[in-house]
């Protein structure tokens, strides 16, 4: 690999990084309560009850509560950001995505693969995250207690319970996220036009909306699986079947969803400036 190759690569690593930790710091409170909605087959979900939450959970355990599993998340989401920003930017750079003319088939599948990518090898922290954010301190005092007692208990494929639904989760919402941002940034320069930070932020909330309600009922899933909500053996078919069947569509497959409308936006817009930024200001001081 060539020495400017490697720099590109480097930056992008960096700049997901930092990008995925400031975009999940900003909305942590709010996902730490939408997992608690999504993992739950009797409590109902709305945004007042959300919002009760958030309020109750701050009086009985302190503001700090409100974070608690962030670290987990910082432990999965910066080797994530690193891993999806950089192999987005190799994947732009192998398919020759809009290289020559306009390709949106390409830009949706060079997202799709990143997701994929990022996913697979960063999927025990997501799990290790939500079992945190779940159960209470008592149960797991904090990230090193959650692989230790779980692997002690149940072997190491409990890491990975609920991975094939974020696979075929993440597709949709990595191609539709990736090719929205992308997109509209094309379509707003177009004649050269440079983008202000603030579009950029529009650009990629609208983006992140996007992904997050094509793939949402199988982020329900995954959550689920993940955290024991759902019997080792029963497959995604079937717990979609099932809570369609017995919680409905709107409060079940898409339970919590409102609150994907407003913390999601904000962190996929947080993220993508952010990336774009940062990527650029490390490629000028690497050269």
């Amino acid at each position: 690999m060539e020495p400017k190759s490697n720099n590109h690569t480097m930056s992008a690593l960096i700049a997901g990084a930092i990008a995925g930790a400031l975009a999940k710091t900003t909305i942590a409170p709010l996902d730490r309560t939408k997992i608690n909605f999504q993992v739950s087959d009797s409590r109902r979900y709305s945004f007042k009850s959300a919002m009760k939450f958030v309020k109750v959970t701050y009086r009985t355990q302190g503001f700090f509560a409100l974070f608690r599993g962030n670290s987990a998340t910082m432990a999965r989401v910066v080797p994530y950001g690193s891993l999806l920003f950089a192999a987005h930017e190799k994947f732009n750079s192998l398919l020759e995505v809009d290289k020559n003319e306009k390709t949106p088939v390409k830009r949706v599948i060079a997202g799709s693969l990143a997701g994929v990518t990022a996913t697979i090898l960063t999927y025990p922290l997501d799990t290790a995250k939500a079992r945190l954010s779940v159960y209470p301190k008592d149960k797991y005092e904090n990230l090193r207690a959650v692989f230790i007692k779980e692997y002690r208990e149940k072997g190491i494929l409990t890491f990975f319970r609920g991975m094939l639904p974020t696979i075929v989760g993440v597709i949709p919402y990595a191609g539709c996220s990736f090719f929205t941002y992308n997109t509209l940034k094309l379509l707003y320069s177009e004649d050269g036009t440079p983008l202000h930070p603030f579009v950029r932020f529009i650009f990629g909330g609208f983006a992140g909306a996007v992904g997050q309600t094509a793939s949402y009922p199988l982020d329900i899933v995954r959550r689920r699986m993940q955290t024991g909500h759902v019997p080792p053996n029963q497959n995604i078919l079937k717990t979609l079947y099932k809570i369609w069947k017995y919680e409905g569509f709107r409060r079940g497959l898409y339970k919590g969803l409102s609150m994907n409308w407003i913390k999601g936006p904000i962190a996929a817009g947080v993220s993508f400036t952010t990336f774009d930024y940062v990527f650029m200001l490390m490629k000028r001081l690497m050269g």
